[in-house]
């Protein structure tokens, strides 16, 4: 088949840009062509080894035609960039305008037998008008779902066109119910095809016996949970770990992360930018505990990446969470009990001291842990881990794409 990709932002960075790049390397094994457009900064092109397995052509932002910053699809990026909700009338038909030029050159050039969009929102729905007769599938990664809540002027261009999709592809079965109430979609058009991690890149290696070493991978922000992890790793009372920080954002919530962090100490702390992806697996083989204690996710690919390298988990209940891991005994994961939420990833501020206690007690417990058993044995996960390849995933992606061509 001939697939055309469409991601709205960045495909080198965030759990998108993984995603996508997955998928064009498994569509290429499996004698695929593929073609993608994305967006980027004009003058921060990707490595054109990590579109390899494409053609490709790009929309550029910060340019005279679309002069702001890439559009993020969460508020806090790894990157500089706008928030939808920043836009105005404008702003949007400025931004369509810009997707609309590129895919309307390369639709005739390509002739795609089928597009795959990333993110039920503004994109999807643009390329779904623009191309109403050719098959198309948009992939739910979570964020989309957020922008839809918080952003009801978009949502009602959006859900129109979303409903006319062929099929929706979903990362867990409390997603696509979320899909369906939302985008107020027949439940037989999603499918759930889940996410993946890579496991020629992230398996695990001996670690440290000295200091227990943690990590954290992500945006640095409070959509994150960061300012109450790290205020929960101040409260300990154990001193015989380390922090190792990977992330990126902007703005006043990445300053609020980095003065918490800051405040344990740089014996405690080492931070990093982010980082490919061969870069990070180093840091998660040399740790023991992998912490994500965000508010709200889809499928956090994070979590079978740490997984895999022999990290035990400290992560909020998250449903994708729950539903992926929730078979999974505490010697591997301590599950933290989400605060309640105003809008869909603000604590209630009388919540937020008990989070942080119920963060420091599941990180306690995983510390005494791997102070004791610094390298578990990985056998009761793997039958887990080997279900989430990325091989695996797409086998799942083109069934749909089979299926709506």
């Amino acid at each position: 088949m001939k697939i055309l990709h469409v991601l709205s932002q960045r495909p080198e960075a965030t759990g998108s840009g993984i995603f996508i790049q997955a998928m064009l390397r498994e569509a290429a094994r499996k004698g695929h062509t593929n073609f993608l457009v994305a967006g980027i900064p004009d003058d921060q092109p990707p490595d054109p080894e990590l579109l390899s397995d494409a053609q490709y052509r790009f929309v550029r932002f910060q340019t005279e035609s679309l002069p702001f910053k890439v559009v993020g699809m969460s508020d806090v990026m790894p990157y500089d960039s706008t928030r939808f909700c920043d836009m105005d009338p404008l702003m949007v038909s400025t931004y369509e305008k810009a997707f609309e030029n590129e895919l309307i050159t390369v639709l005739p050039e390509f002739e795609p037998d089928i597009i795959h969009c990333n993110h039920l929102w503004l994109v999807a729905a643009l390329v779904r008008r623009l191309f109403p007769e050719t098959p198309m599938v948009s992939l739910c990664h979570g964020s989309d779902l957020r922008q839809f809540r918080n952003c009801p002027h978009l949502a009602k261009q959006v859900q129109p066109a979303c409903t006319a999709l062929n099929a929706i592809l979903a990362l867990s079965q409390y997603q696509k119910e979320q899909i369906v109430d939302l985008y107020q979609v027949d439940q037989g058009k999603v499918h759930i095809v889940g996410a993946g991690y890579n496991e020629a890149v992230f398996n695990p290696a001996p670690k440290p016996a000295s200091v227990v070493n943690l990590a954290y991978a992500g945006k640095l922000s409070r959509a994150k949970g960061v300012p109450w992890f790290l205020k929960a790793l101040a409260a300990l009372s154990d001193d015989n770990w380390h922090l190792h920080l990977v992330g990126g954002g902007s703005g006043p919530e990445k300053t609020e992360c980095l003065e918490l962090a800051a405040q344990l100490g740089e014996q405690r702390v080492t931070l990093y930018d982010p980082m490919p992806q061969a870069d990070l697996a180093d840091i998660f083989k040399q740790a023991h505990i992998f912490v994500l204690p965000s508010l709200f996710e889809g499928l956090p690919l994070v979590l079978l990446e740490a997984l895999a390298c022999r990290c035990r988990l400290v992560a909020t209940d998250l449903p994708g969470v729950k539903e992926v891991l929730g078979g999974i005994s505490a010697e591997w994961v301590e599950r933290v009990d989400l605060p309640r939420l105003e809008k869909v990833d603000s604590p209630l501020a009388e919540d937020e001291v008990l989070f942080e206690q119920n963060l420091k007690g599941a990180l306690q417990a995983q510390i005494n842990r791997a102070a004791k058993n610094p390298e578990p044995d990985l056998g009761p996960v793997k039958p887990l881990l080997e279900a989430f390849t990325w091989q695996g995933v797409f086998e799942k992606v083109e069934k749909v794409y089979q299926q709506v061509k």
